[in-house]
């Protein structure tokens, strides 16, 4: 199954929009606490089965986690679940701290 792919920088484009798609954050809480994108909803991937039940299959989401590898399994097991629209954060949030938001920090 192929991973659908969104750059940083496209994905900054789209939260300005009207309609953006939700942004998943799959890492863990410390890494939360740590460097955060200021809109994404954190969830983490060990609980993933649990909290895809809670989300509308039908809706756009992005996912990320730090360099892109967890938030690709992410993506994988909800397009499994039915997600139609579900893309996964290039080069995660490392990517985005370096190339769109030199405010949040690097680890």
């Amino acid at each position: 199954m192929h991973v659908p792919q969104i750059a940083p920088q496209e994905y900054a484009r789209l939260r300005k929009t009207s309609n953006p798609p939700t942004l998943i954050d799959v890492r863990e809480p410390w890494e939360f606490e740590r460097a955060r994108i200021e809109e994404a909803k954190l969830l983490p991937l060990g609980d993933i089965f649990e909290w895809a039940r809670t989300l509308n299959p039908n809706n756009a989401y992005v996912v990320m986690c730090h360099h892109g590898v967890r938030s690709a399994q992410a993506t994988l097991v909800l397009q499994r679940l039915g997600f139609q629209d579900v893309r996964n954060l290039s080069g995660g949030i490392d990517t985005w701290a370096r190339e769109v938001d030199s405010r949040v920090p690097i680890y």
